[in-house]
């Protein structure tokens, strides 16, 4: 049972990470209508800059620890958003409005971008963040066994959350969260009505970059470091965790996204860890297969 109780315990931050990426990539899907593995890419790069950007700050600006840290963080989030308003304005606005279907391979060549422009500057070497924020919180003590997590996966899960309930309330309770659903559901009726379609595109984009950016961030301080190819997983594998919950409202999606992270967890608890991620991937294959619906093309 006190194992059962850790892995559950293992699950929420993984649950958490899952569900803020698939929340972000909904808002951005719901105004392109297309797949982008773009997405995957910028939460790696963003954390790819992290690490790059401390290291610089603590070894040759000679910063303490805590400001190459804030130093890294706010050269990343100033890269990524800048990154990602430059293809969502030049590559993928145009494409959706004159080829939609291209987009697909438009993002896999920005993704092929982001990781080698990450590994150039970084010499192809890894770059590691020392530990922090590691002490040991104890939910359950059975004597000869702890249930606990640690501050930092706390801290993430609690700031992912807010992510989520935050982008939620926008796009719920606020203006511009209804000009979003009303381009979503109609973009050509969006601008019969004095919207801006392409504005709307780009500031989802960017919405979109920024939960990527604000997940990049804090999984990179967590794990110690991004890995070059991490955005060609990370892309694939959110793409279709946000299938699970539906594309058409982002909290679905990431409620959807938060049950497939407890269900990785304890498969690498209990299963094969070898085939974990095969086990993953065939299961939201078949479920997009399973939810696939058929429209009539006039």
């Amino acid at each position: 049972m006190a194992y059962l109780l850790q892995q559950l315990a293992n699950a929420v931050p993984l649950a958490a990470l899952y569900a803020a990426l698939a929340f972000g990539y909904a808002v951005a899907f719901g105004v392109m209508k297309r797949a982008d593995i773009t997405y995957g890419a910028l939460f790696a790069f963003s954390g790819q800059m992290l690490v790059l950007f401390t290291d610089v700050g603590y070894t040759r600006m000679f910063l303490i620890l805590p400001a190459a840290l804030a130093f890294g963080g706010a050269v990343a989030l100033v890269y990524t958003l800048g990154t990602s308003l430059l293809i969502g304005r030049s590559v993928m606005l145009p494409l959706s409005r004159k080829s939609p279907n291209t987009i697909i391979v438009a993002a896999l060549g920005m993704m092929i971008i982001l990781m080698e422009t990450a590994r150039l500057a970084s010499n192809t070497r890894g770059i590691w963040l020392p530990p922090f924020l590691n002490d040991m919180i104890v939910f359950w003590d059975s004597g000869d066994f702890r249930v606990t997590l640690t501050e930092i996966q706390l801290l993430n899960t609690a700031l992912m959350v807010l992510v989520i309930l935050g982008g939620t309330y926008v796009l719920r309770y606020t203006g511009w969260g209804r000009i979003w659903r009303a381009v979503t559901d109609d973009a050509l009726a969006a601008e019969l009505c004095g919207t801006s379609a392409n504005r709307v595109f780009l500031l989802a984009y960017v919405a979109s970059a920024l939960v990527a950016t604000a997940c990049g961030l804090l999984a990179t301080c967590y794990y110690g470091t991004m890995d070059f190819g991490a955005g060609l997983m990370f892309g694939l594998k959110v793409l279709m965790i946000a299938a699970v919950g539906g594309y058409s409202d982002p909290l679905k999606s990431a409620g959807g996204a938060a049950l497939l992270g407890l269900f990785e967890t304890m498969w690498g608890a209990y299963g094969p860890f070898l085939w974990r991620d095969f086990v993953i991937f065939s299961l939201l294959v078949l479920l997009l297969v399973l939810s696939r619906r058929e429209r009539v093309v006039p």
